[in-house]
């Protein structure tokens, strides 16, 4: 029914660079960058682990649901990257990724629980299905490249639409490559980026 499939593995680029509070993905978008950095890397051994536990839990849960679908295991930088695609049997079930990708964020955080409960550590495995997360990143350099080049015309910030962590994180990412700076502001489901000008 479903396929496990390894592909390469690359080790992070700076595994010592600490990482935003939004990568954190469970914890507050507001956390700092000096106590995101007190938790160590996971080493590139670790997180192949991460990604094993994570595609047997994926596995037995498709299995169970009589769902097709293979599972992908990769490391992307710092974290494990798990993603279920389409199989020879079939096409992975769109309906779990959900309304804007709610489905998917839940099943993301019952698989990190289960890496957890396996490996007595917390995870920050990223899930996708079906390219959904792959798909929602494009939009959204497209969308912070739209409002980063807004700012630098006008002078002015630009508050984005309500988005998820995952989501933010991307956008915060795009708008420091460009030179400029971010935050969020808000509460959720209405928390939102804000690009600043120079």
């Amino acid at each position: 029914m479903s396929e496990v499939t390894d592909q390469a593995v690359e080790p992070a680029a700076n595994a010592d660079e600490p990482t935003s509070a939004e990568e954190q993905g469970t914890m507050s978008d507001d956390t700092t960058a000096t106590d995101s950095a007190s938790e160590p890397s996971a080493a590139p051994a670790d997180l192949e682990k991460e990604g094993e536990v994570a595609a047997d839990f994926l596995e037995n849960l498709l299995d169970i649901c009589d769902l097709d679908g293979d599972i992908d295991v990769d490391i992307d930088g710092d974290r494990a990257a798990v993603a279920i695609v389409d199989s020879e049997e079939g096409r992975v079930p769109r309906r779990l990724v959900g309304d804007n990708g709610k489905v998917l964020d839940a099943l993301q955080e019952l698989t990190r629980l289960a890496v957890q409960s396996a490996t007595g550590h917390r995870s920050r495995l990223m899930l996708d299905v079906a390219g959904h997360r792959a798909g929602r990143r494009a939009e959204l350099v497209e969308i912070a490249q739209e409002a980063i080049t807004t700012v630098k015309e006008s002078g002015e910030k630009a508050a984005l639409e309500p988005m998820t962590a995952f989501e933010r994180k991307v956008v915060h990412d795009e708008v420091l490559a460009a030179g400029l700076s971010s935050e969020s502001e808000g509460v959720e489901p209405r928390r939102h980026v804000v690009v600043l000008p120079a």
